[in-house]
């Protein structure tokens, strides 16, 4: 593809790989926030081309994947309602729920849609003036713009009967999460590019200063991956802690300020739970007051107390926190596969468990690490 693979070239990345072996000299511990930057890794082999010295750990930077089981078991009760329409994009409709998913409410009668983005679920909504449409509102600060654009023109358009369920997380408060976490590991990040492109990474220079961490935005590609890790490696190498941007054709430092005043205007920070992680304070979006009437969860009350139930197989959370890899887990590959998920990570295009049984990381060695370092730990 033009312009793309450029991005892609062997040459290109193994040139800057072997700069990136000529400068480290001791271990160091990197995560990469983002799904996507996760599966370019596995994909590519990037980590498997990397010096014994760089570990890459793999982040909660998959929406999908830290939507919590309660959301989703909400989110199943609202979609099991007669009165409703429940729309939400395709890996939503797989992660399991306490005792069922998004599809088996479609099999058993509810109507379930797949769209491709909110202003989708708008037109569903003007289509069916007498069903509720509910828009399941996932994703970091990438997705937020688009879905406070949607609940924004439905006020505009006089549109009552669209509501959200909205699970929007933010990135800067996963970082310090993370940071304080007393088995933390992570000495530096490499910041998703796409966020980044809204927002900037003016919010990432407190947290390198604060806690001397270097953070550099980073895209999606090798070639990318490969740059930001290099840069990572020189700050750790000489003892800086800056906030560096290796995605200049797409990230500016102040971000996209018409995306970030249309967020402000529709979402208020809030505290939020992240799956297999906690609740994080001031770590997500909900919808002003103004706005109440397209909230979900204040429009289906009756839909707010569930009580949930994880495997207690699914490690997923000690994944998404960096602390443990997905073949260390011992379902891994056996009872939790993409036809037969036990956690979100296995079901979503973005799960860092996914990605490894996607790309063949289920081997027997690997498989008998998982299963040595679980029974000593």
């Amino acid at each position: 593809m033009k312009y793309l693979d450029e991005y892609r070239d062997e040459a290109a990345v193994r040139v800057v790989l072997g700069a990136l072996a000529r400068t480290v000299t001791r271990p160091w511990t990197i995560m990469e926030i983002c799904g996507g930057q996760t599966h370019s890794i596995i994909r590519h082999g990037l980590d498997r081309l990397l010096p014994p010295q760089v570990e890459l750990v793999h982040g909660p930077g998959c929406p999908v994947c830290v939507t919590p089981l309660e959301l989703i078991d909400k989110a199943i009760a609202i979609a099991s309602r007669p009165d409703v329409i429940f729309t939400s994009y395709g890996d939503m409709l797989r992660v399991p729920g306490s005792e069922k998913d998004l599809f088996r409410v479609r099999s058993e009668g509810g109507d379930v849609r797949i769209v491709y983005s909110p202003l989708d679920a708008l037109a569903v909504a003007r289509q069916n003036p007498t069903k509720t449409v509910v828009f399941f509102a996932i994703g970091f600060e990438t997705t937020a713009p688009a879905n406070a654009m949607a609940v924004w023109q439905a006020r505009q358009q006089g549109l009552t009967n669209f509501a959200m369920l909205v699970s929007h997380v933010t990135v800067p408060p996963a970082i310090t999460a993370i940071l304080e976490s007393p088995g933390n590991r992570v000495q530096a990040f490499l910041a998703a590019g796409h966020v980044c492109t809204v927002m900037g990474w003016t919010e990432y220079e407190p947290l390198a200063q604060r806690y001397h961490v270097p953070i550099v935005v980073t895209g999606f590609e090798p070639l990318d991956i490969a740059e930001g890790l290099l840069m990572v490696v020189r700050q750790l190498e000489e003892g800086r802690a800056e906030v560096e941007n290796a995605y200049a054709r797409s990230v500016q430092r102040r971000g996209n300020p018409a995306a970030q005043a249309m967020i402000q205007s529709v979402f208020e920070p809030c505290d939020r739970a992240w799956r297999g992680i906690g609740v994080i304070p001031m770590s997500g979006y909900r919808l002003r007051d103004e706005f109440a009437l397209y909230d979900a969860e204040r429009r289906f009350p009756d839909a707010g107390v569930i009580a949930v139930r994880e495997s207690p197989l699914c490690i997923s959370g000690l994944v998404l926190q960096g602390r443990r890899k997905p073949h260390e887990c011992p379902a891994f590959g056996r009872e939790c596969t993409p036809q037969t998920p036990l956690g979100a990570t296995m079901v979503s295009s973005e799960g860092a468990c996914a990605a490894y049984y996607r790309y063949g990381r289920v081997g027997a060695q690997e498989l008998m690490i998982g299963r040595e370092l679980n029974e000593h730990s």
